[in-house]
């Protein structure tokens, strides 16, 4: 079994676009997970079809019982982070700034205050337009724990893979390089970069491989929207040489892009020669070569 993650360094760069071509690809042999847990949209291009949805549960929160609080301050006294609020002579927990540390509960006198493990988020298995099972999350907003939501999608989409004999796992990667990538990188064989030749694009994409070079993990680039800046492509190319990551291929900018996220469609189903020539032959490289070796030939 193959897990393919594909991540950005930064934002916007047409990373999830890139894996809905490819998920368009791989069809039913592969199982697809959205683990861009913060803010998720695959589903907008592959169109789930009767989600099961989970809850997802991480972490405590302290939960204060208003009968049995004597009014003390205690807790206001050793909280670190704010979360206890006292106000009209009534002591409250913010339960967005509550950290779940547990102090206050340890130090009440009164035992009002209780940690209780709290639920964060939501998975969802279900069956893509693309004929792939499909495993999505999305944490609530102010929640933590997402690169714990991250594994818990990976884990479920292994166990997709098993039931249907499934070849490929592909990922879909959160942008940035926090907790949601690290989590997203962990157990992959092989990791597809897509950048922009940009200031910003070149700087984060650094940040990504230095990540990416921690793992061990061999890897390839995509530049998407490459020739916006000729120049700035070249110099990413020669540092993806320096760095011995694989240079996949460049995609042009193209208003495909935009019609697509439009239409709710994959790109490949719009039909379009010029981009379909690019993204295939980049798909069927990484599934028919033994990407578990140290670099792709």
């Amino acid at each position: 079994m193959k897990e393919i993650v594909v991540i950005s360094g930064k934002g916007g760069t047409g990373k999830t676009s890139i894996t809905a071509a490819f998920a368009y690809l791989a069809g039913k042999s592969a199982v697809i997970a959205d683990c861009d847990v913060d803010a998720s949209n695959l589903h907008l291009v592959l169109q789930p079809k009767n989600p099961v949805k989970h809850p997802f549960f991480c972490g405590e929160m302290a939960i204060l019982d208003q009968e049995l609080c004597i009014q003390c301050g205690k807790c206001l006294d050793v909280c670190q982070f704010d979360a206890v609020l006292h106000n009209s002579d009534k002591y409250t927990i913010d339960d967005i700034s509550c950290e779940g540390c547990g102090y206050c509960s340890e130090v009440c006198p009164s035992k009002a205050i209780t940690m209780e493990t709290q639920q964060v988020g939501t998975y969802s298995i279900s069956n893509s337009k693309v004929s792939a099972a499909m495993v999505d999350a999305s944490l609530f907003a102010g929640a933590e724990n997402s690169g714990k939501l991250v594994a818990k999608v990976k884990n479920q989409a292994k166990e997709k893979a098993k039931e249907l004999s499934c070849d490929i796992i592909l990922v879909d990667g959160s942008p940035g390089i926090g907790c949601p990538v690290v989590s997203s990188l962990s157990g992959a064989n092989y990791v597809v970069i897509v950048t922009e030749p940009t200031i910003s694009g070149f700087h984060d994409l650094k940040r990504v491989i230095s990540l990416i070079q921690q793992f061990h993990l061999p890897s390839g680039c995509i530049i998407n929207k490459y020739d916006l800046n000729p120049s700035a492509s070249k110099e990413i190319k020669d540092y993806l040489q320096q760095e011995n990551i694989l240079y996949l291929g460049d995609i042009p900018y193209h208003s495909v892009f935009s019609d697509a996220i439009k239409q709710g469609k994959t790109i490949l189903e719009m039909q379009n020669q010029e981009i379909t020539d690019i993204i295939t032959p980049i798909w069927e490289k990484l599934i028919n070569t033994d990407i578990t070796e140290k670099q792709i030939k």
